[in-house]
């Protein structure tokens, strides 16, 4: 009996290490925005990292995934295979991030940096 416990116990670590090392599908990346001022200049940097940006991922017009950048423009997101549309929560021209369209990879981790118009001519 204490065999067969022991077994039993064995398979279910067996089965948890084994769904615990397999990885998700999503996305990472950084956001920066510019130009951030009306005239770029040379050794002056025109763009910075889009701080605090909430990132929405659309499916069939429905929002299934959001996430907010970091102090330095990062995010990371976990998402399903498939194509997503991606807007952000800036009005105008800061909508709709480059690329706009973005597509996950099955059991891959994606990076994808996004560029987002300020607007500022």
């Amino acid at each position: 009996m204490r065999a067969f416990a022991l077994a039993a116990i064995a398979g279910s670590v067996a089965v948890a290490c084994a769904s615990a090392s397999t990885s998700s599908s999503g996305l990472r990346g950084k956001v920066m925005r510019g130009p951030i001022t009306p005239v770029c200049r040379i050794n002056v940097p025109c763009e910075e990292p889009a701080r605090g940006v909430k990132l929405f991922f659309s499916r069939s017009g429905k929002v299934v995934g959001r996430t907010t950048t970091n102090n330095k423009g990062w995010y990371r997101i976990a998402l399903k295979p498939g194509a997503y549309s991606v807007t952000t929560n800036r009005p105008g021209f800061e909508h709709r991030p480059k690329p706009s369209r973005v597509t996950v990879r099955t059991d891959r981790v994606r990076r994808v940096d996004f560029s987002i118009d300020t607007g500022i001519r």
